[in-house]
């Protein structure tokens, strides 16, 4: 018999069913399939450097990590990164590359269709 566990950490709960509603009023699939990644358990989330962003972003893009930005690595653009967590290296990396730091909370608010933004993980 398997189990079946549910998420303890309420805003990770109250995020994934955001997004799923978002994902159904908007027709964005982008947001269905963050909820999906983030339904996986804690260790399959993502964690990305700086220096992957800095090498899959173009200037001025935006950007969706489905778990926790870390700080190692140089940024040379200025980019939008939402994610889940940000290291305080990340957050002030970003912040010196004039770049921008935000919640997938607060990129769902600034752009409900999803439309040009891009995953990594």
């Amino acid at each position: 018999m398997t189990r079946i566990i549910e998420k303890t950490n309420p805003r990770l709960t109250s995020l994934i069913s955001l997004l799923k509603n978002k994902g159904r009023e908007n027709e964005a699939k982008i947001w269905r399939e963050i909820a999906n990644r983030l339904e996986t358990p804690n260790r399959n989330y993502a964690e990305v450097n700086l220096s992957k962003i800095n090498r899959y972003a173009q200037n001025g893009e935006t950007i969706i990590v489905p778990g926790k930005v870390l700080g190692s690595g140089v940024l040379e653009q200025s980019v939008k990164v939402a994610a889940l967590n940000f290291s305080a290296s990340a957050t002030s990396k970003i912040r010196d590359a004039k770049g921008q730091c935000m919640t997938i909370e607060q990129l769902i608010k600034d752009n409900p269709k999803g439309s040009g933004v891009r995953i990594l993980r």
